[in-house]
Parts: C-alpha cells; sequence; structure tokens
C-alpha cells in the first residue's frame, strides 16, 4: 500500500529545526561512492540542520573528518578540494572530447570510461588517496607494510594533515566518532570524541581496507578499516550512551537490492552490495525490535507496585529502558546501469560529480517532504520509525 501523500516543502532551504534532541549523520565505507555523501551534506547545510554527531567508516570516516574538523561556512567548500583533488581523467581518455555528446554519454561508453578509471586506479593510484608499492608484495622483508598491501596510504595521511584540524575535531560542538577493527582481537569499535583524543591515525586506521592498504598502529595496536565487520556504523549512532531522541541520516552507497548478475563482473557486484549492505538491514532490523522490548518492558515497570519500583535492580532496570524516539531518514545510492563491479574504484572526474550530484538530489527530494523529518509516534512505531525517499516519497 502506498504511503499517504501529503503537500511538499517548495524548497529545501532554511528548514525549522526538527523536534529532537539531536541531528546525527552516518556514513558508510565505499570508496569512490563517497562523493555521494557529500553531496548529501550540502543539502542538510542549505537546509539548515546543524548536525551534532557524524559517524563514519572508511571513506565515510574522512567526509566525517573534513566535515567536523573544518569551521561551519566552509565544509562544502573543503570537501569539493578534496573531492576535486581525488578525481582524475585517465591519460588516454582526452581523444573523447572530438566525440558527439550523445555517443560519449551512450551507456556502453560511459560502462567503458568507468572500467578505465578503475585501471588506471589500480595501476597508478589515485592522487591525494594511494600510491601503489614500487615493489609486489612478495618482494618485500616479511612482516613490513609492503609485504601486507598494496599501497602505499603515504598521499591521505598528506591530504588530511593539510586539510583537516583535529583541535577543531576535539573541541567542537559536533561528536565526531569512526570505525576500527583490533587485528589483535577481532573486535570492531569506534574512536569516539566522547572518550578519545581522536588523531590522525583514528581516522587513517577507519580506512585501511585490507589488503589495499597496510594496518594502522593506534597507541600500541593494529587496526584494520571498520569495514572488514560492519561497514554500517547505524548501531553505534542509535545504541551509544548518552540516549537522546534523535534523527538520523544513514547515508548508504551500497544498495541491497539490485538484478540478477548476467555475467561474472555483475556477480562480483551484487556479491559486493550484500556483503556491505546487509548489515544495514539487520543492524536497523535488531534495533526495531530492542526498541520494541524496551517499551514493553518499560510499560510493565510502571505497573509495578511502589515498593517494588524502589528496588535497587528494577531502578537499574528502568535506566536501561529509557523511551527514546528515532527518526531514520534513510538515503541509499541508487547505481547508474553503467556502473558495474568497479564502481566503488572508479575515480573518474565524471563519476565523482555524478555521485555528489546524485546525493544533492536524492536529499533535496528527501528534505521536501516534511513527514521525513517529523517525530515518530512512541506506542504505534515503538518510537523508531524511517523514511526513504525512494520509498515514501513520490517525487
Amino acid at each position: 500500500m502506498n504511503s499517504p501523500r501529503t503537500a511538499l516543502r517548495k524548497s529545501h532551504r532554511g528548514l525549522a529545526r526538527p523536534d529532537f534532541d539531536q541531528i546525527v549523520l552516518v556514513l558508510q565505507g565505499g570508496g569512490a561512492l563517497g562523493s555521494y555523501q557529500s553531496g548529501v551534506y550540502q543539502a542538510l547545510e542549505e537546509a539548515n540542520l546543524e548536525v551534532d554527531w557524524i559517524v563514519g567508516v572508511s571513506i565515510g570516516a574522512i567526509n566525517a573528518a573534513l566535515i567536523a574538523g573544518t569551521p561551519p561556512g566552509n565544509r562544502i567548500a573543503k570537501l569539493r578540494t578534496f573531492w576535486d583533488e581525488v578525481a582524475s581523467q585517465p591519460w588516454c581518455t582526452a581523444w573523447l572530447a572530438a566525440l558527439p555528446a550523445d555517443v560519449i554519454g551512450s551507456r556502453a561508453i560511459r560502462a567503458w570510461l568507468g572500467h578505465l578509471s578503475a585501471v588506471s586506479a589500480a595501476a597508478a593510484g589515485v592522487r591525494s588517496m594511494f600510491s601503489p608499492r614500487l615493489l609486489p608484495a612478495w618482494l618485500w622483508p616479511t612482516g613490513c607494510d609492503g609485504a601486507i598491501s598494496l599501497y602505499d596510504a603515504t598521499p591521505l595521511k598528506e591530504s588530511l594533515s593539510r586539510y583537516v584540524d583535529f583541535d577543531r575535531i576535539n573541541a567542537g560542538s559536533m561528536r565526531f566518532s569512526v570505525g576500527a577493527v583490533n587485528i589483535r582481537t577481532g573486535n570492531f569499535g569506534y574512536f569516539d570524541t566522547a572518550s578519545h583524543d581522536i588523531r590522525l591515525e583514528h581516522v587513517l586506521a577507519s580506512a585501511a581496507l585490507p589488503p589495499m592498504f597496510a594496518p594502522v598502529e593506534v597507541d600500541g595496536e593494529f587496526y584494520w578499516d571498520g569495514g572488514v565487520v560492519s561497514n554500517t556504523p547505524l548501531q553505534w549512532a542509535v545504541e551509544a550512551e548518552p540516549h537522546r531522541d534523535s534523527l538520523v541520516f544513514q547515508v548508504d552507497v551500497w544498495n541491497t537490492r539490485g538484478d540478477y548478475p548476467s555475467d561474472l563482473a555483475e556477480t562480483m557486484t551484487r556479491q559486493n552490495e550484500i556483503q556491505y549492505a546487509s548489515r544495514t538491514r539487520a543492524g536497523s532490523n535488531a534495533f526495531r525490535q530492542m526498541q520494541r522490548l524496551k517499551n514493553t518492558v518499560s510499560l510493565a515497570l510502571a505497573e509495578l507496585p511502589s515498593d517494588v519500583s524502589d528496588l535497587p535492580t528494577i531502578q537499574r532496570l528502568h535506566k536501561q529502558v529509557d523511551r527514546k524516539l528515532f527518526r531514520i531518514v534513510q538515503l541509499i545510492y541508487h547505481a547508474r546501469p553503467h556502473l558495474g563491479a568497479t564502481k566503488d574504484f572508479a575515480f573518474s572526474a565524471s563519476n565523482i560529480n555524478e555521485h555528489w550530484d546524485t546525493g544533492y538530489h536524492d536529499a533535496v527530494r528527501t528534505l521536501r517532504h516534511p513527514e521525513a523529518l517529523t517525530r515518530p509516534e512512541l506506542e504505534v512505531a515503538e518510537g523508531v520509525a524511517t523514511f526513504d525517499v525512494a520509498i515514501d516519497g513520490r517525487l
């Protein structure tokens, strides 16, 4: 059944602050697809929706650092500068300028250019992100970075050092969290300004995807990209203390839905999409079930006699079942038909700009729907409601 149609806002700009304690931005990992997240953030900033807490993994952690580590008003320009540096144009495509626009824009040519861009990134690296190692892994001494990774992430380290003010991240009003995996224990965790003094290595650790990049040492332990365990950091955003009524913008660059593959490349694409996006659905379902349980227990506790309710164990239980409201706005990148198995590794300028524009327009369409920012009803929806313009919207 289709959702009821409601009047649309004429503009997404300059919206009133929604009735929530905090606005949270959750950014998934996905390489070149990360420019989609920057487009989403541009629309949020234009809407005057100031983010109180930003949570990221992998490329989401990099975007989060660029946002939180830059003064308000300069963040879009900083994101644009970084992604313009990252964007590239394979040297052997200059002759395409002589072709008619309808030929260059055809699906076949766009798909070919995407694969060429990915091959170029794999062979020559990506400016401001990574460069290939001069020797193959088996020629490096055992245990060194070159023996356990394909690329050198020094360019990313240098670009983040230039563009991110870590003093601002630690002193700023925006809470900041990035996820990483401890290699020794296999445990997934977050570096969070609520408990950590965030440094450059925390962000690099969250983006150290094996076997592309070497692990990053943080305080004597070594870490890999958080996407190894969970590519979607929604759970941390909704479960970490303190609990507050929250409007959560969940920006996913991998889509669980897709077509049956017709060749090996499409098979690899669907594998990546399902692998990297599956935790989103599982996390959302688990969170909704937990909120339902909390609400049920909370109602039961309210019916206890006062002499029982005052018991220390019951008081501790009260603290665990606080009834908070969550509106989760899902912004999910729907890849164009010409993008295939290499879409997260195709750093061409045309792809980067297309991802950015798509994120911007998806967010604008979402923000034009007033129901996307409304508080859910506690009794009807267990205090958790989602909005996805692709499902709940019409324009």
